[in-house]
């Protein structure tokens, strides 16, 4: 299943959950970007560019690289953000996956 496909149906079992998702990928003319995403109750958006209408359009692009994850509780506010876990490895994160069955 995909990173952010696994990422969706994670926030679809923990509702409680908004998922802050930093990763980095390699354009095509071979320029770093970086990127924030929200996942939250199975939909991701893009925090710093435009996301989609289609929801079947990947937020998170196949080839990219998480440097971190946060986990906050819903409802999130950016300004007073309820953090659960902060700065959490892809390592860390794929593990707590694991655990939950994605």
């Amino acid at each position: 299943m995909a990173l952010e496909k696994r990422l969706e149906q994670y926030t679809l079992k923990h509702p409680e959950e908004v998922l802050i998702v930093k990763v980095q990928w390699t354009d095509c003319q071979g320029q770093d970007e970086v990127d924030e995403v929200t996942v939250f109750k199975g939909f991701s958006s893009s925090l710093m560019r435009p996301t989609a209408f289609d929801p079947d359009t990947p937020v998170i692009p196949a080839d990219a690289e998480v440097l971190s994850v946060d986990r906050l509780r819903s409802p999130y506010n950016p300004s007073q953000p309820q953090v659960i876990e902060a700065g959490l490895s892809w390592d860390q994160f794929a593990a707590l996956l694991a655990q939950e069955g994605f």
